[in-house]
């Protein structure tokens, strides 16, 4: 009885950690996504990608990366674009998603965003919010595509 009740115990703590972990928290995978990127931990960052075609829209050219090397070739994109414009120190925080609509394994996910960084050394600030499509795979939500909206960047503290 004994076992049974420590090992009925342990399964729902083992449930309950899976859950935590893959959960129904939609927007989790942005915040990690967004995490990764301040650490600059392309690991992890490309962990919050789903398998397959990836679809990703920011505003420096060439503006739109598709397929599944998307996250990749955007994140590829960034640096480049960072070193020609004197970029660096890069730094998002979130909110709290002011929109989530789910239909089955697919999610819609907006999620404010304020991007800081330096430019030739300058603080600079831009408010923005990051939509994301989002797939669950194998009992965890991941990114399927998602595109940045900001404001003008603007001069910062």
């Amino acid at each position: 009885m004994r076992k049974t009740v420590l090992l009925l115990a342990m399964s729902a703590l083992c449930i309950s950690a899976a859950y935590a972990t893959t959960g129904d928290d939609v927007a989790a995978p942005l915040r990690q996504f967004i995490d990764a990127f301040n650490k600059e931990n392309t690991a992890a960052a490309y962990a919050t990608y789903a398998k397959g075609e990836i679809s990703i829209v920011d505003e420096f050219a060439p503006h739109r990366w598709s397929g599944v090397h998307a996250a990749q070739d955007w994140a590829s994109a960034y640096e480049k674009h960072a070193q020609a414009t004197g970029v660096s120190d890069g730094q998002v925080k979130y909110g709290t998603p002011t929109r989530i609509e789910r239909d089955g394994d697919f999610a819609y996910v907006i999620l404010p965003n304020e991007y800081l960084y330096k430019e030739h050394g300058k603080p600079m600030d831009e408010k923005g919010q990051i939509t994301a499509v989002l797939h669950k795979e194998d009992g965890a939500w991941k990114i399927q595509a998602w595109t940045w909206s900001g404001e003008k960047p603007h001069a910062g503290k």
